[in-house]
Parts: C-alpha cells; sequence; structure tokens
C-alpha cells in the first residue's frame, strides 16, 4: 500500500520550515473557506505546529484569519452570486452537502455556523449558504472567528503538546489514520445515499 499520507506529511514539515510557509498557510485557509479544496487548513496547521511548537499559536492565527477572510469572500459570493454558486456547486457535486447546510439553518437559524467549523461538510458551502440566506454579516464574521478559531487553536495546541516526541508515533501511524478517515467518510456518503 503506497503512504500517500506520511509523504504529504513530511511535504508539510519540509513546507513548514520555509520562510514562506505562513503565506502559504494564510493563502491555503484563505481559498478553502470559498472554493473546493477537498483538504482542510488543519492538514499544514499542524505539521507547521509540529516542527515548530512555540508558534503553535501563531500559526493558529494566521490559520483562522485566512479562514475568516475566504469566509467573508464566500459570503458575498452566496449574497450577490447565488445562481452561479449553485451551478457551480451542482457541478461539483456538492449540492446535498449545500441542502444539508441550508437544512441545519432552517433548524437552528444562524446558530448554525457555530458548529461549522467541526463538521465534515465543507465551510465554503457554510459560507455561500449564509450570504444566500442574508444572515446578519456582523454575527456571521462572530460565528465565524468563534468555530474556526476555536477548531484551529485546539489542533494547533494537540500539535504543540504532541511537539517533537509525538513526531515518530504520527510517523508510524499517520497512513493508517488517513486511510481510516477515507473509509470513514466513504461509508458516510454510502450511509447518507440510502438514507
Amino acid at each position: 500500500m503506497k503512504k500517500y499520507f506520511s509523504s504529504l506529511f513530511e511535504y508539510c514539515l519540509k513546507l513548514a520550515s520555509k520562510p514562506g510557509a505562513i503565506y502559504f498557510l494564510f493563502l491555503y485557509s484563505f481559498i478553502e473557506s470559498w472554493f473546493i479544496i477537498p483538504i482542510p487548513p488543519d492538514v499544514i496547521l499542524a505539521p507547521m505546529t509540529l516542527s515548530k511548537p512555540d508558534k503553535a499559536f501563531f500559526y493558529a492565527n494566521i490559520t483562522t484569519l485566512g479562514s475568516l477572510l475566504g469566509g467573508i469572500l464566500g459570503f458575498l459570493i452566496g449574497f450577490y452570486a447565488i445562481d452561479f454558486a449553485m451551478e457551480f456547486i451542482k457541478t461539483i457535486g456538492m449540492i446535498d452537502y449545500y441542502l444539508q447546510a441550508v437544512d441545519w439553518f432552517k433548524a437552528w437559524g444562524p446558530a448554525v455556523i457555530l458548529i461549522a467549523g467541526f463538521t465534515i461538510i465543507p465551510f465554503k458551502i457554510f459560507t455561500i449558504m449564509a450570504g444566500a440566506m442574508k444572515m446578519n454579516f456582523i454575527f456571521f464574521i462572530f460565528a465565524t472567528i468563534i468555530s474556526r478559531g476555536l477548531r484551529f487553536y485546539l489542533v494547533a495546541y494537540a500539535a504543540k503538546i504532541g511537539g517533537e516526541k509525538g513526531l515518530p508515533t504520527i510517523r508510524k501511524n499517520i497512513d493508517k489514520l488517513g486511510y481510516l478517515v477515507i473509509v470513514v467518510f466513504l461509508l458516510f456518503i454510502v450511509i447518507k445515499s440510502w438514507s
């Protein structure tokens, strides 16, 4: 079995040691919040924190800021260009995620953004939906900072605690964990399609 995840992990560790790594982290976090990128910023944030644990919360700040600004762009796309966004969402096969997000919004109102940062539904679906549903913009900003910030701070804190001591264990098990996540995700899709 190929070691895709360990290769990606080692690449992210090398990337973390480069001077421009924080710009890459910021840009990736920004794009991931409004455009379709299947891998969340956590995959870059964790190795960067592992390589420099003393900068854990600085990296979490960079990731949160990028995600917030990208979320604002997603909000504006939903607010001003929802017809275009819906065509794109349908084309890439994420309409079910969007409809699920709309259902959650109807059930919980704007508070759904507070939990959106922790779901397996891509965050960009929520940012676009929030704009389309004309959510209060100030609330959207605060909810995004809280939900995404909490998530990224937890990831950074966990990586900081693990630090260098955790690297050998992570290197040994990351491929198993990566494939396990894929299997769980595929099971989720199969179960969702049957219901």
